[in-house]
């Protein structure tokens, strides 16, 4: 839902032609939960027992006056931002409000639109505190997240549990979520569960910008109406109408036009947009999730991408890990991809051997969780004993592109002059011993994968140890 749809408003007004208006004001600039009080008396009571975002407050009424209700207020919930709406246009009464703990004083006298954006304001920063507050308490906490919402994100590598713990915190926020990361890494699956976690009662829509010029852009987000183009033969809604009350989740945002930039961002600063061919605006109550493997801020700084969306879409910033930073979490992906792919298949679930992860952690996954999740179906397809075999991630991996210590990389760029500093070149004897000794410390003395690092035959390596052995030997001997 949006700020403003889930949001409670208290107003405050002995005049019920003036509580009337304020309420139909309010429903037509996008907020849902408004709550009339006509007899100041009664404020204490609701603001005890409900929780409201802003009160609205008008300062002459009988009964009790407006400045004795706005100190009850800020005494007994000095979190309830109050805004003074009063016909007394007076500075001494304003200067004497905000003395008070008022956030803001606004003249009836005023146009309607500086007390809603007035309103905005105030629950920007109420829902920043919030936000602020649940942060705190849940890093503090710093334990692993327990919400099934997170079922299919499989790790126990603490930078990523930091994410999923700052996930859990401002999912049910109503300001954008940008969730960045290399192409494979979970983001569709990081907006799924943000969708889970944030309560709302509408479905998770979801949008690949990539590929969609300007106008099958905005005709798939925002709809249209009757004639609006040649085929337009009815009205047609949008899926940011679909979202309503829920999550809109747009992907591949990176590569969104200049011109439907402007369009989203219009969406996002006001909550309104207009269908193809309409005069009237609609509001929407949609939360936005945007993910992107582009850098943003970069694209911003080039002129690419507008500033101003990039920083409104990263309100709260979810940045994924890529896999390779997270190779701790080998074991466990191995064992639910495996568990995931017998289930497809309908077979037995296999033992896994060490000697796997042992391969796997010596490769570069370009193409993150996404890559290995393919490459253990694979696998599992052509399965023909109760061991997953290592030939289909060898093939795998060699057809793979950026593998660590990958066998004739071409020497380009600055790599061409890595050596021209080195006074002295070691001989090829010298480098291929110190190439094997790496290969056997980062496979843990396994020979087989030590091989597959270096490009060779097992055999060509038991031969290059057996010869630098005997050397060796030869040496003590002397």
């Amino acid at each position: 839902m949006s700020e403003e749809s889930k949001s409670s408003i208290l107003v405050v007004d002995d005049d019920p032609d003036v509580l009337r208006r304020m309420d139909r004001f309010l429903r037509f600039e996008g907020f849902r939960d408004i709550v009339c009080c006509s007899d100041p008396r009664d404020v204490a009571a609701l603001v005890d027992r409900s929780e409201f975002s802003v009160m609205v407050l008008d300062l002459l009424m009988p009964g009790m006056p407006g400045q004795k209700v706005l100190e009850e207020t800020r005494e007994r919930h000095p979190e309830v931002p109050v805004i003074v709406a009063t016909a007394v246009n007076d500075l001494d009464s304003a200067i004497d409000c905000m003395r008070h703990g008022a956030f803001d004083y606004v003249p009836k006298t005023a146009e309607t639109g500086r007390l809603a954006s007035s309103i905005r304001h105030a629950l920007s920063i109420r829902e920043l505190q919030r936000d602020y507050s649940a942060l705190k308490d849940t890093l503090l906490a710093a334990k692993r997240p327990e919400s099934p919402a997170f079922a299919d994100l499989v790790t126990s590598d603490e930078r990523m549990l930091s994410v999923l713990r700052y996930v859990e915190t401002i999912a049910a926020s109503p300001k954008p979520i940008l969730i960045m990361g290399e192409s494979g890494t979970g983001k569709e699956l990081m907006a799924q569960a943000v969708h889970r976690l944030s309560g709302r009662k509408g479905p998770l829509v979801s949008l690949n910008i990539a590929g969609l010029d300007d106008t099958m852009f905005a005709d798939s987000l925002f709809g249209h109406r009757r004639g609006a183009f040649t085929g337009a033969d009815t009205d047609r809604g949008g899926l940011i109408e679909r979202a309503e009350g829920g999550t809109l989740f747009l992907d591949e945002i990176g590569e969104l036009s200049q011109v439907s930039q402007v369009k989203l961002l219009r969406l996002i600063e006001d909550k309104r947009y207009y269908p193809l061919g309409a005069d009237l605006p609609k509001a929407s109550s949609a939360t936005v999730v945007t993910a992107t493997n582009r850098d943003l801020r970069a694209a911003s700084v080039a002129g690419a991408f507008r500033l101003d969306l990039f920083y409104r879409l990263q309100t709260h910033l979810v940045q994924l890990p890529p896999l390779r930073d997270r190779l701790g979490d080998l074991p466990l992906l191995l064992s639910h991809f495996v568990r995931q792919s017998a289930e497809r298949l309908g077979r037995g679930v296999p033992s896994i051997p060490e000697e796997l992860v042992l391969l796997l952690e010596s490769y570069d996954f370009p193409g993150n969780v996404r890559e290995l999740e393919s490459m253990v179906f694979d696998a599992m397809s052509g399965l023909k004993g109760g061991v997953l075999g290592l030939e289909s991630f060898r093939r795998k991996i060699s057809r793979g592109t950026n593998p660590k210590s990958a066998p004739g990389k071409a020497v380009t760029g600055n790599d061409a002059t890595r050596f021209s500093s080195w006074e002295r070149l070691p001989s090829l004897k010298q480098t291929s011993e110190e190439l094997i000794r790496e290969a056997l410390r980062r496979t843990k003395g396994n020979q087989g994968i030590a091989a597959d690092l270096l490009g060779i035959s097992r055999t060509a390596l038991n031969k290059r140890l057996k010869s630098t052995r005997e050397v060796e030997n030869d040496q003590e001997d002397e």
